[in-house]
């Protein structure tokens, strides 16, 4: 099993910046890929960031060139800086492990507002 806690949402105006953690723990080993997904209101989930054992990452078009994600291994943490931020950022933003399965963070909420 491995369990995800995130940290690091809130309130922020239009073009700011947040920066999102996400700390693993249980069995670490398997975890292959971690990443970012968010889901905004009457929305689907959708992916947001990747990225492997190896560094190598993903982003969504949506958020390419503003947001950043990257990994801490020695603190079994995953972060994801978002600078710029929207409106349309405005979602629940959960924290992503595959290894042997599928494992979910409980999610933080992320509210771009003026």
């Amino acid at each position: 099993q491995v369990q995800l806690v995130e940290s690091g949402g809130g309130l922020v105006q239009p073009g700011g910046s947040l920066r999102l953690s996400c700390v693993a723990s249980g069995i670490i080993s398997c975890v292959h890929v971690m990443g970012w997904y968010r889901q905004a209101p009457g929305k689907e989930r959708e992916l947001v960031a990747t990225i492997n054992v190896g560094g190598t990452t993903n982003y969504a078009d949506s958020v390419k060139g503003r947001f950043t994600i990257s990994r801490d291994n020695a603190k079994n943490t995953v972060y994801l800086q978002m600078h710029g931020l929207e409106t349309e950022d405005t979602a629940i933003y959960y924290c992503n492990a595959k290894g042997f399965s599928t494992y979910w963070g409980q999610g933080t909420q992320v509210t771009v507002s003026s």
